[in-house]
């Protein structure tokens, strides 16, 4: 499964792209990722599912597209 990422998180990944083992929710997808990447563990970002950011669990199948989107500020 590709996930895209952006901002301070793309410096934590090392990568704007990574692979991630199919997840079968976002729930699963973060769980993974605070594991796989334990500086993101305490971070806040947000996660989008074609091009829609989701709030709450979400259910993903392989052909999804995934971003991680950090904290965002202006108005």
């Amino acid at each position: 499964m590709q996930v895209l990422v952006f901002g301070q998180l793309k410096e934590i990944t090392g990568s704007d792209s990574i692979n991630v083992p199919a997840a079968a929710s976002t729930e699963e997808l973060v769980a993974w990722l605070a594991v796989t990447y334990p500086a993101m563990a305490g971070l806040k970002y947000l996660v989008a599912v074609d091009k829609e950011i989701v709030q709450e669990n979400t259910m993903l199948k392989e052909e999804n597209t995934i971003a991680l989107l950090p904290p965002y500020a202006g108005g």
